[in-house]
């Protein structure tokens, strides 16, 4: 069938805003390099050590593995104390990040030295997108009620952390990890992101299916919007700490390393 000069110009319109669609949201990505350095970073309710029986496996495997301590204080902050880190990174660099922290790698994951990023049932913003806005789009889950102020510091009330943040933990366990708990300062909630590393580097998701700090359903809308290579555990939001050969397995897949 010919095609007139007003049907060719139709068309080839409609193939180039297909093609800048695509471009701009369902690019595909690169591979991931072979990775040695692992960077973690921790969210709100908990600091550094969250990370430990998960680096615990990374080294065995032979890996470098790093924990940033979040200041918790505004997110341009803890984008900075992630960068720092990842700037001494030798190399290809895993950065891997659990729930509030998803923002610091959705940000810092532009950084030269990032091959691949990890989100661990984590917030994934798109570039200036206002992730809470988003999370009213599904079910409050129950850990917001428990937040308490004082002054513009927020922690997590000892019953919300024990049932909500850390519910598939024994409890003695639980009640230590509360007792370290690290408070957030208020202009942290506020950041938004600028960029979104995961439109550019390859990327990793673990849902955590029993999550009462992050519904279920917003994992998996996140997970799959940046089409991330996608596991689901049957965990608590805590899974770095009640699952961590599972979490392990995926930064070790992300690290291009072999597993079991």
């Amino acid at each position: 069938m010919m095609m007139n000069r007003r049907t060719f110009s139709a068309a080839l319109v409609a193939g180039a805003a297909a093609s800048l669609f695509s471009t701009r949201g369902m690019a595909a990505k690169p591979t991931s390099l072979k990775a040695r350095n692992v960077v973690l970073a921790h969210g709100l309710f908990a600091d550094g050590s969250c990370w430990s029986e998960v680096i615990a496996r990374l080294q065995k495997a032979g890996l470098n593995a790093t924990a940033v301590q979040n200041p918790l204080t505004t997110l341009p902050e803890a984008v900075a104390s992630v960068q720092r880190v990842l700037a001494r990174q030798d190399g290809p660099t895993v950065l891997v990040g659990h729930s509030f922290s998803g923002m610091i790698v959705t940000e810092a994951g532009v950084h030269p030295n990032v091959s691949a990023l990890v989100y661990v049932a984590a917030r994934a913003p798109d570039a200036g997108e206002d992730y809470t806005a988003l999370a009213k789009t599904f079910p409050t889950p129950p850990a917001s009620a428990g937040i308490v102020f004082d002054g513009d510091e927020g922690r997590l009330s000892e019953a919300a952390f024990l049932s909500d943040f850390a519910g598939d933990l024994p409890e003695a366990k639980a009640k230590v990890l509360f007792a370290v708990q690290q408070p957030f300062n208020k202009a942290l909630l506020t950041g938004k992101t600028t960029q979104a590393a995961w439109r550019s580097k390859p990327s990793w998701y673990a849902v955590s299916t029993e999550d009462r700090t992050i519904n279920p359903d917003l994992e998996r809308f996140m997970a799959k919007r940046m089409r991330a290579k996608t596991i689901e555990v049957k965990s608590s939001h805590l899974s770095l700490i009640s699952h961590p050969d599972e979490i392990a397995q995926l930064i070790l897949e992300a690290a291009g390393q072999p597993t079991e």
